[in-house]
């Protein structure tokens, strides 16, 4: 049946009691088309004179009715911070339904009850859908490593006679249907630039470099455009391009695989971010989470002056998000996952009382010393330093150098060894390393040397890597970030500034060089060496820790080891040779 006699069986159907002029409105057809494809219709069986189905219309019905439905909800949602910290975003409430029930139950309208979700990030949440539902899911364990191109490869095999369907959607009126023929993806008549793609009046897909229609992420695939859709994502899994969306496996090349449909934009709402779901739903009560609360409470205003919300690049501990409040931007930080494991907020708490007058940190307007959870000005104009920059490298070491001789104390020491021991038993596994402790055994063997060689045993930073140094456009410099702080010997700083960067040996000797000015003696500097070997074994073991969670650091980790296994070498060869 050619497309257009399709739409007109698809009116009939969906709106009973219908003439020919209600017929030509909904179709956009002039009166004479409209007559034209009725009477085609009644010709070929498909309808009687009153427009009522005649037996090929109803066996076309049968043969064309959507059979099942994929509903992609693995992700992380980043763009939902501060929600996503609580909740997962196919479980956003709008007028008190979670996004994804209201889906459920607009596919059940059309009597689509073979439903799968892909589910990955806080995939427990959905778990009820099961007994509510009676849906199934699909677990994606790598919902933190891929997009969402492989959440739909998982699902691959139940494609045809159906529909894919991003969770974080919302729709007024329903968007399925009891009759479907041609394969489409779903567009806003909406223009944006991050669309390439624009459909034209008889629903082709063009690639445009203007901007195009605004992709919202359903699509129908008949059996012919789902085989082939299949053997694109095989193709893609193949080649490993997992930071694609499914989406790019249905580009070939400029050409797009399917037709396209156009929808108002006013008729649908993509919930993306907070800012999105209050200006949909201001009383949602997913809009009223700690976070926000929080930052109601020390600014005192309403949750409708926070706006602008950006993630922050999610760091290795915590998600943090910035926003605007009254012209003025802010950092709100919530703690990572197993973090509490990992820091202990009471004495973070601690220090930053003992810093808080420096001018070289963060103004902190509010800190939970019990969850951790902190609020503080953002730093305009700032940048992280570079430690490929030895300009910004030589700012940094005069900073950690002043911060040193100022000598704060506190009633708490990073204590290392005992870290490195405690991150080790968290893992709960043996080390993937298969030399590991062996390693561990030499990296052991140092701590005599470096307890011998303590000079001073003063406040020190722990995390004092490049990164957590911001430069102003003045040249100001200033060190942020200090949840890992406690006593211990300044020289660690160094060492840790050094593997964090990545640094060889000249590097290395460099900036010890710049710190102690050219004055560093060689036990001092060996002594440097060895935290750089203790450094390494201790974050080598936190990223094992850290990845038995789901998170992966890439080459990181490997430099952590690579760090403890030869410094504590180049350690114990120097000792040998001195006491020889």
């Amino acid at each position: 049946m050619n497309n257009d006699k399709y739409k007109i069986l698809k009116v009939l159907i969906e709106n009973p009691d219908l003439n020919q002029r209600k017929i030509s409105k909904l179709t956009n057809f002039s009166l004479g088309k409209v007559n034209n494809l009725l009477g085609k219709l009644n010709e070929e069986k498909y309808i009687f004179l009153d427009y009522k189905l005649a037996l090929n219309g109803k066996k076309y019905i049968n043969l064309h009715h959507p059979k099942q439905a994929t509903i992609l909800a693995a992700g992380y949602g980043l763009r939902m911070v501060p929600i996503n910290t609580e909740e997962p975003k196919g479980l956003l409430e709008v007028h008190g339904e979670p996004l994804i029930e209201r889906i459920i139950k607009q596919l059940h309208e059309v009597s689509i009850t073979d439903i799968k979700i892909v589910v990955g990030f806080m995939k427990e949440h959905y778990e009820y859908l099961i007994d509510e539902y009676n849906v199934d899911l699909i677990a994606n364990p790598y919902y933190s490593t891929r997009n969402n191109i492989y959440s739909l490869y998982l699902a691959k095999d139940r494609l045809a006679n159906g529909y894919i369907i991003p969770c974080d959607i919302w729709f007024e009126d329903n968007p399925f249907s009891t009759l479907e023929d041609p394969s489409w993806y779903l567009f806003s008549d909406r223009l944006t630039d991050h669309s390439h793609w624009q459909v034209s009046k008889n629903a082709k897909v063009k690639y445009t470099k203007e901007p195009g229609n605004r992709m919202i992420g359903i699509a129908y695939l008949n059996q012919e455009d789902a085989e082939v859709l299949t053997d694109h994502l095989d193709e893609m899994i193949k080649a490993k391009k997992y930071d694609s969306f499914w989406e790019d496996a249905l580009a070939d090349k400029k050409q797009f695989l399917i037709s396209g449909r156009i929808i108002p934009n006013s008729e649908h709402a993509e919930i993306n971010s907070y800012e999105e779901l209050m200006e949909l739903d201001s009383h949602s009560d997913h809009l009223k989470t700690e976070a926000i609360q929080i930052i109601e409470e020390t600014l005192k205003v309403d949750k409708t002056k926070v706006h602008n919300i950006h993630t922050l690049k999610k760091g290795m501990t915590n998600r943090s998000f910035s926003f605007e409040c009254k012209d003025k931007r802010y950092i709100m930080r919530i703690p990572g996952e197993g973090t509490d494991k990992l820091i202990d907020r009471k004495e973070e708490y601690d220090v930053y009382q003992q810093i808080k007058d420096e001018p070289y940190t963060e103004n902190i307007l509010y800190l939970d010393p019990t969850n951790g959870y902190k609020l503080s000005e953002f730093l305009e104009n700032t940048r992280n330093s570079d430690a490929n920059d030895w300009n910004d490298v030589t700012k940094c070491m005069k900073l950690l150098r002043r911060f040193h001789h100022e000598n704060y104390q506190v009633n708490h020491k990073f204590d290392i060894w005992k870290q490195i021991n405690f991150y080790e038993s968290l893992r709960d596994a043996p080390s993937v390393y298969k030399d590991f402790m062996i390693t561990k055994e030499n990296v052991v063997k140092l701590k005599p040397f470096i307890q011998d060689n303590i000079k001073q045993w003063s406040l020190c930073h722990i995390d004092a890597n490049a990164d957590n140094f911001l430069i102003d456009k003045k040249g100001k410099i200033y060190l942020i970030d200090w949840e890992y702080a406690g006593m211990q010997d300044p020289d660690l700083d160094i060492a840790m500034y050094a593997i964090y960067a990545g640094y060889n040996r000249e590097q290395f000797d460099r900036l010890i060089d710049i710190y102690y000015q050219n004055d560093c003696d060689e036990l001092t500097r060996y002594k440097i060496y060895a935290y750089a070997a203790v450094g390494g074994l201790l974050w080598s073991n936190w990223c094992e820790y850290k990845q038995s969670l789901g998170l992966d650091f890439g080459a990181y980790s490997i430099a952590q080891y690579r760090y403890a296994k030869e410094y504590s070498k180049l350690v114990l060869n120097y000792l040998e040779k001195k006491n020889a």
